[in-house]
């Protein structure tokens, strides 16, 4: 059972109910019975704080928020707290999933006041939404406080609020502005060398990732690492990919007995986590271990993939094939209770095997965090640990194995973790192209189906009539919110890579009709670059666009690199060109920032870089791509077809009882072949 707030719409067994209960965010259902008049952030709640003229308190977070919990349980469930929000403020509790536009904003506000951001978020504004004051988690005696003294300048002092409320909204407009960059950079890959010789100053050579904590996995960031390896061959990138990615398999934020991973490491070591788990963080991570393996062939990372697709369709999937948001961090009120052991518990339950299994997951002193309970978590390598108990590898692993599903055949009686049931259609986007990935790295069959399921629930639910996409793909919700630039950027670059792993043109096509839309809909014709929002979305207090990338790429990363890829395969030349402009604009961080700009990275590589087109046309397209994927080529797009085709990629090069494969590069190709060795040695040419 799922904790019965996100789903308890009985009002008789609470003594206070506000308007939340109409809501279907389960987050916001949270907040259904709080003594707080929680209102939506709405056309005719934002009327309501004009009428009455009162300050807005707009507080932002998500179902799987920890603290967003404790400081609902410290203020927001407590009368005297309640009754001071409800006498002065207009209180709008924000769903930052549901509403990413809204969270961009007023994070940047309290960015701009505070130097840091995170959630919840707590940002105060003027009755026309611009904002004046604002933070993230606060005690009950701080809230208190600040609730009396903004109350009372508001009223006292207003002209102080308003020209500060106005020095801070143009503040926010003005950060992270983007203008046409006049000047045309070199696109050269000096320019990636220079980004890691910086960003390695920061990496953390014991336990991987970066030099600091909290610890969070950041794929993107091992994603363009694994590419830069590939074209660089330096060792050290190699060897700090490889650290870091097992440091994160070993460690407590990767869940040992369920699979999937948490969303970050409170400390350097990767060992205790935020237990919550999200869809987009399992999403990408699946993808970088596929790579990872694509390259080294390690089997942790094989293991890694199955596990956490487990996870995902045992815990995040709907029986229609969309994929659900989130997990909570908390159960019984206690962070971390479902996933954690006592010793006493597991010598129970394992008896005489418990001797092996404390040594494999640590049940000592590195394992030990509070309370008496252990986060299981890896130190030896599977080899060590054979020879000390005199066991061949394939024992150990089946003796392990079996010890993993008596323990989580015993933690799922437990009380769960609480689930967010939204169904967004970005984060399902990213968990797609994570099946397809992992499809063509390791052919299983079942990972295409799953995808395939998940891409025609999109198509069904995601859809408008009109081929524009909605935010949530939930069928029984009834908020169809227009999508935001992440939702069509994600979706794009799924589509393009279902297309390329099955031959099937619907998805190419999908993807070209919505790049066409997001051109006509979020373009800015003066920097070339995209807002997050539709010109067609009602106004916030600015339009903001989406250029750093974070623990998700960011949404102008993703569509500059789908358009170069749309560029290639409908060999559109103006798609290309808007790429290029668009990473123009930004090149000058890349060197600096690479942590945060990895994405980009990724696609200033496809610009200096050899970038390869391999037609493979004839009955056998199938198995030659299969073949071809065995391998690590990540500067490449595949195009298909096993008769005849008209996409520009496949024209005019079907020939009659042959398979030929054709490696291009620059509108130029080589000497079509039929095996796939062949075409390996014209890919590897210039290696």
């Amino acid at each position: 059972m799922y904790p019965s707030y996100f789903y308890d719409m009985n009002t008789k067994d609470h003594k206070y109910t506000n308007s939340l209960i109409n809501e279907t965010s389960p987050y916001l259902l949270q907040h259904a019975h709080n003594p707080v008049n929680w209102l939506a952030w709405n056309d005719e709640t934002l009327e309501k704080a004009k009428r009455e003229n009162k300050l807005i308190l707009i507080s932002v977070g998500y179902s799987a928020c920890h603290w967003c919990h404790v400081m609902e349980h410290q203020s927001f469930e407590d009368e005297q707290v309640a009754r001071l929000m409800n006498d002065y403020f207009v209180c709008i509790k924000v769903d930052r999933e549901e509403r990413p536009d809204i969270d961009q904003v007023y994070m940047m506000a309290v960015q701009l006041m505070t130097g840091q951001g995170g959630w919840p978020l707590n940002c105060f504004a003027l009755p026309d939404g611009r904002p004046i004051y604002g933070g993230t988690y606060f005690p009950k005696t701080n809230w208190m406080n600040i609730l009396l003294n903004l109350a009372d300048v508001y009223k006292n002092d207003p002209e102080k609020v308003l020209d500060y409320a106005k020095q801070l909204t143009e503040g926010v407009k003005l950060a992270e502005l983007v203008k046409i960059n006049p000047k045309k950079e070199k696109l050269e890959i000096e320019i990636l060398h220079k980004c890691y010789e910086n960003w390695k100053t920061r990496f953390d050579n014991e336990d991987g990732g970066p030099n600091k904590a909290p610890k969070f996995p950041l794929p993107n960031n091992y994603q363009f690492l694994l590419r830069y390896y590939y074209h660089s061959k330096k060792k050290d990138v190699l060897e700090h990919i490889e650290l870091t990615l097992q440091k994160m398999a070993f460690g407590g934020i990767y869940d040992q007995i369920g699979g999937g991973f948490s969303r970050y490491a409170v400390d350097h070591f990767w060992k205790v986590p935020h237990f919550e788990k999200m869809l987009y963080d399992n999403a990408q991570l699946v993808s970088l271990y596929c790579e990872a393996f694509q390259l080294t062939k390690n089997p942790l990372y094989k293991n890694v993939v199955y596990e956490t697709l487990e996870f995902v369709e045992r815990e995040l999937t709907s029986p229609e094939g969309g994929f659900y948001s989130a997990l909570d961090a908390d159960s019984e009120g206690e962070e971390g209770k479902y996933y954690v052991w006592t010793k006493e518990e597991l010598q129970t339950i394992l008896k005489e095997d418990f001797d092996l299994f404390s040594d494999y997951y640590n049940i000592n002193n590195r394992g030990f965090w509070e309370h008496g309970n252990y986060i299981l978590l890896r130190h030896e390598t599977d080899e060590i640990i054979a020879e000390k108990y005199t066991l061949s590898l394939a024992n150990l692993n089946s003796k392990i194995l079996l010890l993993k599903k008596q323990l989580l055949a015993i933690r799922e009686k437990r009380i769960r973790p609480g689930l967010d049931n939204k169904i967004l259609t970005s984060w399902n986007a990213l968990m797609l192209k994570g099946y397809i990935d992992a499809y063509n790295v390791f052919e299983e069959e079942h990972y295409l189906d799953v995808a395939l399921k998940n891409a025609s629930f999109l198509l069904n639910n995601s859809f408008s009539k009109n081929g524009e996409i909605f935010h949530l793909a939930n069928t029984n919700s009834s908020t169809r919110r227009n999508g935001f630039l992440e939702d069509y950027s994600f979706t794009i670059e799924a589509f393009i890579s279902l297309y390329e792993s099955t031959n099937n043109e619907i998805y190419l096509h999908k993807s070209h009709e919505l790049m066409e839309t997001v051109i006509k809909h979020f373009l800015d014709k003066e920097s070339g670059m995209f807002f997050f929002t539709s010109d067609e979305d009602k106004a916030l207090i600015t339009r903001k666009m989406e250029l750093s990338d974070n623990v998700i790429p960011a949404s102008n990363s993703s569509i500059a690199k789908s358009l170069f890829t749309l560029g290639h395969h409908f060999e559109k030349e103006e798609y290309i060109m808007m790429s290029g402009t668009m990473l123009n604009n930004i090149i000058s961080e890349i060197e600096n920032y690479g942590a945060g700009y990895s994405n980009w990275a990724l696609l200033l590589s496809n610009f200096c870089q050899p970038f390869y087109e391999i037609a493979i046309v004839g009955k056998s397209v199938d198995e030659k791509r299969k073949l071809l994927n065995k391998h690590y080529f990540p500067n490449k797009i595949f195009a298909g077809s096993a008769t005849e085709n008209s996409l520009p990629l496949l024209k005019n090069r079907f020939v009659e009882k042959k398979t030929l494969i054709y490696v291009c590069r620059n509108k130029t190709c080589q000497q079509p072949v039929n095996e796939v060795e062949e075409a390996l040695q014209q890919l590897n040419s210039v290696y």
